[in-house]
């Protein structure tokens, strides 16, 4: 019982184990504060390249994949898939409509052929896309005065979900975001046209160059498209680059369409013409595929991979079928992470480094708490050798010390979590307060008690008291610096989404970072404290007295 008491009175009789506390706390404060940042914007990487991918991605590029259609039918039966669609994958020119003039400016782009509708039951293709009307009033009076959204109709956004104009019924093409250099990003996040150049009022030139099955070039094609919409996936990678056009265009331009299967060994027929042996199918080069609720991505590949394998077996039985599709080893059935490895495997990394790197703050709480605890030992030799006199074990004195590194790391740990998750939650209007100018009541308030300050130093000085004197002037200049940074400071943009993609800070707490910091605080602190316990323990009774 002694040991708890005497615990308790060393933690609540002096100020240095507050300020042992106050550092364990901010250390804490600082690893789940940075780690959570980053955890949310990988978490935000994540849900957006989920969004884009669908679960599962099948993937037989170039050549195609002919009979998909019959492969889409057997995935979809699978009780684990929701939905499948079809995709072609290609890498074209786009030529814009700008600038004035004859000499355009012309860009590469990654060019997916999509079926609108199976493609948004995949990825939710229309909750990317930018251009739409407000939903309601309230919507629309949260727009600034001179967004466009403010503007358009319903028409915008049918014609984005179909790929199709409705004025005059041709192909559309929706592009994304960042393909245009017309579009600039505001602080708020939102978009304006530069140059009065709106997209969705012009067309575009598209030229694809098809491949043949043995990897030669073939004549380019090319075509006008309207801009009908344009997408935002908040990966600015994919909103940089890539464009969609339907499927059957995509198609066609890159001969991928259905056609006839003439025999070129045989001899000609008495036309002159070849024979035929079938039908060769229209081809697509990916198949994405999204899993119900409640089944996960590894269980969804492997049923993609038994229906491929039955969608292979039936084929090969079915002699109308001249043309076969691959083998399976020769198709990828990855899940969307596996697909997107090279994109999120570096933020993975990067986040597990500066774990790595800011858990030297363990080392801090264990070296702050071993100063001093060893100072403390150091104070109670006279105590520690009465314990010891009438009789407390080595155990005992050594018990007294553990617990009080115990407190010290678990209150310390609880206190920074809570200040962790506090500036977490309030991050985003912290940074807004700091993107603005100091209100005048800030700056004021701190040179009125910096003045307060100086008046209680001159005092103490008066009365011949040195460390009172000392403190109260440090307080007074760091108020006056302070109020003197609050004058002079025109409003910091930390965070300005017009360069950083997304258009807020991450505000949810890792909670297992939070967890780990808070044991890795707790055992750090107990070891730090174990050094002096030890050292106390070891104290001679005999001679504590003595030279006490």
């Amino acid at each position: 019982m002694y040991a708890v008491q005497l615990a308790h009175r060393y933690l609540t009789s002096r100020i240095i184990p507050l300020i042992a506390v106050g550092a364990v706390a901010l250390c804490v404060a600082l690893v789940v504060i940075v780690v959570s940042v980053m955890s949310g914007f990988l978490d935000m990487l994540k849900a957006n390249g989920r969004t884009l991918m669908g679960d599962v991605v099948l993937n037989y590029p170039v050549r195609g994949m002919p009979w998909y259609q019959d492969l889409i039918q057997e995935i979809e039966a699978s009780p684990e898939a929701a939905a499948a669609t079809p995709i072609v994958d290609t890498y074209g020119l786009l030529r814009m409509p700008y600038p004035q003039g004859g000499e355009k400016e012309v860009v590469t782009a990654n060019v997916w052929g999509v079926d609108p509708a199976s493609f948004d039951r995949v990825t939710d293709y229309g909750r990317t896309l930018y251009w739409r009307p407000p939903a309601d009033q309230a919507a629309q009076e949260a727009l600034a005065a001179d967004d466009p959204r403010r503007s358009l109709d319903e028409r915008i956004l049918q014609d984005g979900m179909t790929l199709r104009s409705g004025s005059t019924g041709q192909p559309g093409l929706v592009m994304g975001i960042h393909v245009s250099i017309v579009n600039d990003r505001q602080r708020d996040g939102s978009y304006r046209s530069r140059f009065g150049w709106f997209m969705p009022d012009h067309a575009v030139t598209l030229t694809l160059v098809p491949i043949s099955a043995k990897g030669t070039v073939a004549e380019p094609r090319e075509q006008v498209f309207q801009v009908v919409n344009e997408f935002r996936t908040a990966v600015y990678q994919i909103d940089k680059n890539r464009v969609m056009i339907p499927l059957a265009e995509a198609q066609r331009m890159l001969r991928l369409d259905q056609g006839t299967l003439y025999d070129l060994e045989a001899p000609p027929l008495a036309d002159g013409s070849q024979p035929v042996l079938g039908v060769s199918p229209a081809r697509v080069h990916r198949v994405l595929v999204r899993a119900r609720p409640g089944v996960s991505p590894d269980r969804l590949r492997d049923a993609v991979e038994a229906a491929y394998g039955r969608f292979v077996e039936r084929c090969a039985a079915d002699g109308a079928k001249a043309v076969k599709p691959p083998r399976r080893d020769m198709v990828s059935i990855l899940t969307w992470e596996q697909h997107l490895r090279d994109l999120i495997g570096p933020v993975e990394k990067e986040r597990e480094m500066m774990r790595i790197l800011f858990s030297i703050v363990y080392l801090v709480c264990a070296g702050l708490v071993l100063s001093i605890f060893w100072a403390i030992v150091q104070e109670k030799s006279r105590d520690i050798g009465i314990l010891r006199s009438i009789g407390a074990s080595r155990g005992g004195v050594l018990w007294i010390f553990l617990q009080y590194g115990l407190v010290i790391g678990a209150v310390g740990g609880v206190v920074g979590v809570g200040l962790g998750w506090l500036v977490i939650r309030n991050i985003n209007a912290i940074h807004d307060a700091i993107g603005q100018d100091a209100p005048a009541w800030a700056w004021i308030a701190c040179f009125a008690m910096a003045a307060c300050g100086v008046g209680m130093a001159v005092r103490q000085a008066t009365r011949g008291l040195l460390l009172p004197t000392l403190l109260w002037m440090i307080g007074a200049v760091t108020l006056g610096l302070l109020g003197s940074v609050l004058v002079t400071h025109r409003g910091t943009l930390i965070w300005d989404p017009a360069v950083y993609y997304f258009s807020r800070i991450p505000d949810q707490v890792d909670w297992l970072t939070a967890a780990v910091t808070w044991v890795g605080a707790v055992v750090f602190s107990v070891l730090g404290a174990s050094v002096p316990a030890a050292k106390a323990a070891d104290i001679d009774p005999v001679r504590a007295l003595r030279y006490e």
